[in-house]
């Protein structure tokens, strides 16, 4: 086994995320602004060996954590096939999914027998309308059948990921936490990021968590944290008390689930980073929010040479993001100029 993968400021990576295609069969506001189709060509992409054959050398630098993301992951087709190829490399203990949830129900059963281990779903809305305008044309019954369709499919918990969005959806906390209470999942609430050129638009739109806390003591819910080792992720399929991930959860006095405070941008938890990025056409990006990336499509069937180039990525990593910083301030590298749906999230 090689050596793990460290970082100049001594952060473990065993997490890589793996775009299968940049391409989406929605347009979420957050993630595609303006709607665009600058899709990268079919041509580009990595194939499913190409992912194989880097996953083979992650897990040999220590990676245990394989997250397939898109664009909408599930637009590719056979899948199941890239999930069962994944699972059988050793040393790969958990493979997830994340998605829109719009073609999940009738793959949801054939992705749970290759060896998905978890799913999570993007779902910033509980109002029909309101989702559709969110996601520009999400048919939210589809996603609701979806989470269904995984519990029958044997997922013992899942994650519905809410980004929440000042005068958008703010007003849904309530009626997300209230999922909490009779079914075992994990609404995560995510804070709205400036990726991708949309610095005003986020301005308006973003509002930090502080508050979710508060409407639970106003309406009597006693919530306290979850610790890893007794969260919902360590006794499912779903994760390990050793990966609880960026999430802080906590559980409502009685709840069958929980919710997670995921705070990228008031509360950063970038010493705590243990994950890569591969997008779709094959680069490795070490952090979310830099622009700083490298090809490593060239290396792929020479494991040493493709080792070499992961670890110059990792060199790259900075300390720390810079979505929020003062007028005056120069950003130590050029900031992200892709859009979310292009990098995998």
């Amino acid at each position: 086994m090689s050596d793990p993968l460290v970082d100049s400021f001594g952060r473990v990576h065993n997490y890589v995320r793996i775009s299968v295609t940049d391409r989406c069969n929605l347009g979420c506001q957050y993630c595609r602004p303006g709607n665009s189709t600058d899709y990268t060509t079919k041509i580009d992409l990595l194939t499913f060996n190409e992912m194989v054959a880097i996953v083979n050398v992650l897990a040999e630098m220590g990676v245990t954590k394989v997250r397939i993301t898109g664009g909408e992951p599930l637009l590719r087709p056979h899948l199941e096939e890239l999930v069962s190829r994944l699972s059988a490399i050793s040393g790969i203990r958990r493979i997830g999914l994340t998605t829109n949830g719009m073609l999940l129900a009738s793959k949801a059963q054939a992705l749970r027998q290759a060896g998905l281990t978890d799913v999570n779903v993007s779902l910033d809305s509980l109002l029909p309308e309101r989702y559709a305008n969110i996601t520009r044309g999400g048919n939210l019954s589809r996603v609701m059948r979806a989470v269904e369709a995984c519990f029958e499919a044997g997922f013992k918990m899942l994650k519905l990921n809410v980004v929440l969005m000042q005068g958008v959806n703010e007003d849904e906390i309530e009626s997300f936490l209230r999922l909490t209470l009779d079914y075992p999942l994990q609404i995560r609430f995510i804070e709205y990021m400036p990726i991708g050129n949309q610095a005003e638009g986020w301005k308006a739109g973003f509002m930090p968590l502080e508050g979710i806390m508060a409407q639970c003591a106003e309406r009597g819910w006693d919530a306290q944290r979850v610790v890893p080792a007794d969260s919902l992720s360590n006794s499912s399929f779903c994760g390990t008390a050793a990966d609880s991930g960026p999430a802080r959860y906590y559980r409502i006095s009685g709840a069958a689930g929980e919710f997670g405070l995921i705070n990228p941008v008031s509360d950063h938890f970038c010493m705590d980073c243990n994950r890569l990025r591969i997008t779709a056409n094959g680069h490795v990006k070490p952090c979310l929010y830099w622009n700083d990336e490298r090809d490593i499509k060239p290396f792929i069937g020479n494991d040493e040479m493709l080792r070499q180039e992961i670890r110059r990525s990792l060199e790259a990593k900075p300390q720390r993001h810079e979505m929020i910083v003062q007028p005056s301030h120069k950003p130590s590298q050029h900031t992200m100029l892709r859009q979310m749906s292009q990098i995998g999230g």
